[in-house]
């Protein structure tokens, strides 16, 4: 008999749980899982919560490196926020653009963390940025205008170290810095308060960060996470 990949197992362990936490429910089906059947299991990160109530509403909007941080999130402010993300992987700021208001939805959110970037100043086939700084900019104010219309405290997260050396996609070492200092400048001119989750991985970043890779080690996704929950306890202390 096959064993399952521990990836798959995890991704189920949503539904298992469920299943435990009401006894009473007809058992289940048994499901021989199949290449197709893989497929549909969905992301444990990418699932909905269920709100605590009494509890502020957070809501993270990001790329991979903000789906990497997001359970350690949750862990950590268990019981202080009810910490939603996006059901997707953010992209660049064109995609958040298209989407911001479907991923808004319409309910209060009392806090708003968000990062655009690290897809922004990916290069494409023909040599180009996916998206050129201009642009970039461009999409950032027009994302701050309608982010401030939900009345939620928004914190902008700097965008993570890439690697020097090739990689795959293709980023450039010195780009991040250059997009960075952009945000910093629409986040200050709108009074957006600012997560410098660069400088919180920078000083140890052989260590945290995968090798040849814009992603992190358990531990990198760790002090990703703290520096995540800090920024928000601050806003909602406030």
């Amino acid at each position: 008999m096959k064993t399952l990949p521990l990836s798959l197992l995890l991704a189920l362990a949503p539904f298992a749980q469920s299943a435990e936490a009401n006894p009473a429910a007809k058992p289940a089906e048994r499901v021989t899982v199949t290449a197709k059947t893989k497929a549909k299991v969905a992301n444990p990160v990418m699932l909905p919560i269920t709100d605590v109530a009494g509890l502020p509403r957070v809501l993270l909007i990001g790329d991979s490196i903000s789906i990497g941080y997001t359970l350690p999130v949750r862990k950590l402010l268990e019981g202080k926020a009810n910490v939603h993300r996006i059901p997707t992987n953010g992209g660049p700021t064109k995609n958040g653009t298209a989407n911001l208001t479907k991923w808004l939805g319409d309910g209060k959110w009392d806090v708003i963390h968000f990062n655009f970037g690290l897809h922004d100043l990916r290069h494409m086939d023909d040599g180009s940025r996916q998206v050129e700084p201009a642009d970039y900019e461009r999409n950032l104010r027009s994302l701050v205008a309608d982010l401030k219309k939900t009345g939620a405290k928004l914190i902008f997260a700097t965008t993570t170290p890439v690697p020097e050396g090739k990689l795959t996609p293709p980023r450039t070492f010195g780009d991040v810095a250059t997009y960075n200092e952009i945000a910093l400048k629409v986040m200050k001119e709108n009074g957006v308060a600012i997560d410098d989750l660069n400088t919180a991985v920078a000083p140890e970043i052989a260590k945290l960060q995968n090798p040849h890779d814009v992603h992190y080690n358990a531990a990198g996704y760790e002090v990703l996470a703290q520096a995540v929950v800090k920024a928000l306890l601050k806003e909602l202390g406030k």
